[in-house]
């Protein structure tokens, strides 16, 4: 299990991450994702080990921590976001789909000595991941429109650069590859999935 930190933080435009790129991890956990994959290919080489490298963007689902645990908080406590004005794309996956395609590397013969990108296989904005999400808690999200630009001078000024970049900027993956080698196709949507979440923090209240 590596990372799409492996290629690299941000894409831009139409652009999307691929297997082919060179590896441009820009932090310590992306490195060390990167290291662990060397490593491991060289294994591979060396004894026959059959390696299957799998990268996946942002994993979510009922229990999701970080970033994405704080945006539930806020959407539970109906807290006014000014996110309302963001259209970046950003790949995530959710984390039963994450464990269908591990469960499918680890038997299907094509997979041996492959990398893989994954993801559900539609890109969101923040503002269309932060309306989904609400209807799913059943706490409509309140979302007013601000300055991307703005945004990012006031995340740089209190020292959240890199939280900023994850709710503003785009990250995309394009995980044909997998799809087309080992025929795979995500039992969820992105939908199903955003909807399973919500509705895990609806039943236990994060409201209170």
């Amino acid at each position: 299990m590596s990372s799409i930190k492996v290629n690299g933080e941000a894409t831009s435009g139409d652009v999307k991450f691929t297997e082919a790129d060179t590896p441009t991890p820009h932090d310590p956990y992306g490195v060390s994702k990167s290291e662990a994959e060397q490593v491991l290919r060289r294994v591979a080489d060396e004894t026959g080990l059959e390696v299957v490298i799998v990268r996946p963007p942002l994993v979510y689902g009922p229990g999701v921590k970080g970033n994405f645990a704080q945006m539930l908080k806020a959407l539970a406590k109906g807290i006014p976001l000014p996110l309302a004005s963001v259209r970046n794309l950003r790949s995530l996956i959710y984390v039963e789909n994450l464990v269908d395609v591990l469960t499918l590397c680890a038997v299907h013969p094509a997979a041996a000595g492959k990398i893989y990108l994954v993801s559900d296989g539609e890109d969101v904005s923040t503002f269309d991941l932060l309306r989904k999400l609400g209807a799913a808690m059943g706490h409509p999200a309140r979302l007013f429109p601000c300055s991307p630009t703005l945004l990012k001078l006031a995340a740089r000024l209190i020292g959240k650069t890199d939280q900023a970049e994850r709710l503003l900027g785009s990250l995309r993956v394009d995980s044909g590859i997998i799809r087309r080698e080992l025929n795979w196709c995500p039992p969820y949507t992105l939908q199903d999935g955003l909807n399973k979440t919500g509705a895990s923090v609806r039943n236990i209240g994060v409201a209170k």
